[in-house]
């Protein structure tokens, strides 16, 4: 069984994701591939979301304070990727900041900028303060935003052009084979969460606020990388990251506002 799971490519590209976008230990048993990665980071970001999650209920079974369980969770998160999400927003940051001349140099530059520090500290006070509000609400918060969070990574991947003047694409984007297939992951995940929703014994109030959940990153989602795109004219791998940060904490922040 295991021998014929392994000569499937997508079991392979998903071991593959799961090593490019996390510092954990991949199946021995299971061989990597690179070339269609993408369309599971969605998959990946679930599985950190849900890790965060039971770190939560764990903590909070112990009585530790929603303060001291934000700040563990959000570190938790940031190191299971090996800081690559966060490196893209300050380098992104840093970019931006420098101006349209000097974004990608500034983008390239190993140098931490002031306007990188500042965003990594609003975007974790932000995080912080919304998971504090959401309460009993945040372990199902994480699954939602690290989501959304690497989808709109795949819709930068799909629709905007990569900035780098030696190649023409990126990696993901010479084994692209158009948005429909590279989202049918993400979009097998939300029919069948929807259908879960509606089939389960919940009463209306909760499946309405559950339905609310699973949709609200839609619309950063699509936004953030296309402000990006605007900023920067066009994408990178840093600023794929940077998407990624940015969609997660507008997803925390609309679910406190809204839930």
């Amino acid at each position: 069984m295991l021998k014929i799971l392994n000569k499937q490519k997508w079991i392979k590209d998903l071991s593959g994701a799961w090593v490019f976008y996390t510092i954990l230990p991949k199946c021995l048993w299971i061989d990597c591939q690179f070339e269609r990665i993408a369309r599971f980071a969605p998959l990946i970001g679930i599985v950190i979301g849900i890790f965060q999650g039971i770190i939560w209920l764990i903590l909070a079974k112990l009585h530790w304070s929603n303060i001291t369980i934000s700040l563990i969770t959000v570190g938790i998160g940031i190191w299971i990727t090996g800081g690559l999400h966060i490196d893209g927003l300050i380098d992104t940051a840093d970019g931006i900041a420098a101006g349209p001349q000097k974004c990608l140099e500034a983008m390239r530059d190993s140098r931490v900028g002031a306007a990188g520090v500042q965003s990594f500290s609003l975007v974790m006070l932000l995080q912080l303060a919304s998971l504090i509000e959401l309460g009993e609400l945040a372990p199902y918060s994480f699954p939602i935003a690290c989501f959304w969070g690497r989808c709109s990574a795949l819709f930068a991947i799909g629709n905007f052009k990569y900035l780098d003047k030696q190649k023409s694409q990126s990696f993901h984007q010479k084994y692209w084979q158009g948005n429909l297939k590279e989202f049918i992951p993400s979009l097998v995940i939300i029919f069948m969460s929807i259908l879960y929703i509606i089939f389960s014994p919940l009463q209306k109030e909760k499946a309405l606020l559950a339905l609310y959940f699973l949709s609200i990153g839609t619309i950063p989602s699509l936004i953030i990388p296309f402000y990006l795109a605007r900023k920067i004219k066009g994408h990178n791998g840093d600023s794929y990251g940077a998407s990624v940060v940015l969609v997660e904490t507008s997803t925390f922040l609309l679910l406190t506002l809204f839930a």
